[in-house]
């Protein structure tokens, strides 16, 4: 039997494994090889690897977790979970039944594509969601913002840190009189009619084709579509859940135990808005070690 289960194996799976294997616990991490941020570049901001390809750093943590006897990566997907603390089973595609007395679920978010032409192929490049992430490397240039609802207006305050030049997109979503006297106040244009198109010319710059025929080129463009786990795991375990402006996420005590005593969860599943590889390796980290404390005798 192992200490514990890691049913995900990008950022903040493999931080959890590092904690456990660190402290000699037995770990087997099943990991599917789709992390969300797959489709960027570059991943920023995580201390060490800043600007480096997030496939490299991945690769790069799987060998260094070579080095630890406890731990076993798996490449297969979890099919089921059952049991309760001390008890856990989970069944892999591959028809391995596998038993832990922990588990910790870190198999994150799929984010959900408007049926956009364009946006799919634009997003991780000319169309991504976090500045933290990507504002650095196009400040001070012509930012776009898809309207996604009232924390937009949020993003509109947070941006001014990196640009004075910003154009949202209202998407044909009904924005509030009182918000856009502040846009107005702020100069930040709004650009009314539904999306039909997003154009790619390399590099980040995106142009945005309206219905009312109007194209306007900015040199990012933001957008916020809603995600979902990318698993369904949770549901049959009955976990507690909350509904966050960028989608489902499971719920979680300051220790990262779900609401269910032994399982717990990392990453984009249970951080969905501030989703980032910083915060992903942290809360990963945090799991690993409480879980590791939860089995002291």
């Amino acid at each position: 039997m192992d200490d514990v289960i890691i049913i995900g194996g990008s950022f903040a799976g493999l931080a959890g494994a590092l904690q456990l294997g660190r402290a000699r616990r037995k770990v087997t991490v099943l990991d599917t090889g789709l992390p969300r941020n797959r489709f960027a570049g570059h991943s920023h901001g995580l201390l060490g690897h800043d600007h480096k390809p997030p496939l490299d750093i991945l690769a790069e943590a799987r060998q260094q977790l070579a080095r630890y006897p406890t731990i076993r990566l798996v490449n297969a997907r979890a099919d089921s979970v059952s049991g309760a603390i001390d008890d856990f089973s989970v069944l892999t595609g591959d028809g391995e039944s596998l038993a832990a007395r922990r588990l910790i679920l870190s198999y994150g978010v799929a984010d959900q594509m408007p049926d956009v032409p364009g946006f799919a192929e634009g997003w991780g490049t000319s169309i991504v969601p976090c500045p933290y992430c990507d504002g650095f490397e196009v400040a001070d240039q012509h930012w776009g913002l898809v309207w996604s609802g009232p924390q937009s207006h949020n993003h509109v305050r947070l941006f001014h840190d990196w640009t004075d030049t910003l154009t949202l997109f209202a998407d044909g979503h009904d924005i509030p009189p009182d918000i856009r006297a502040d846009l107005a106040r702020r100069n930040i244009p709004v650009v009314d009619g539904r999306i039909i198109e997003i154009a790619h010319r390399g590099g980040h710059i995106a142009t945005v084709n309206l219905e009312t025929g109007r194209n306007v080129a900015v040199d990012i463009l933001f957008a916020h579509p809603r995600n979902k786990p990318s698993a369904s795991l949770h549901e049959s375990l009955g976990l507690g859940t909350v509904d966050t402006p960028g989608g489902i996420a499971l719920k979680v005590d300051e220790r990262r135990e779900t609401s269910i005593p032994g399982i717990y969860a990392a990453g984009d599943l249970a951080n969905p808005v501030m989703a980032s590889v910083t915060t992903a390796s942290s809360h990963g980290a945090m799991a690993g070690i409480f879980a590791q404390q939860s089995m002291l005798v």
